[in-house]
């Protein structure tokens, strides 16, 4: 299963904070996925691949979007 998310932001800084909070779950996720976050100018764009059940790639989702809600409120 794969999974491309993207955001678009009004300003660079505000895409560079929204990826730098999300950047450590590029390197904690767990066996099986990979997960990577990046900025482009001022989209946030992630990108999540894994083999395995439907619920854990859909909680997995639920995480990224629930992060990047709390890092958008934060700013």
């Amino acid at each position: 299963m794969h999974a491309n998310v993207k955001c678009v932001y009004d300003q660079e800084s505000f895409a560079l904070a929204v990826a730098s909070a999300l950047r450590p779950d590029n390197f904690q996720a767990p066996s099986g996925i990979q997960i990577t976050t990046a900025r482009r100018g001022k989209q946030v764009v992630t990108n999540i691949a894994m083999d395995g059940k439907i619920e854990t790639f859909l909680a997995t989702l639920d995480d990224l979007l629930s992060c990047t809600s709390t890092a958008e409120s934060m700013l």
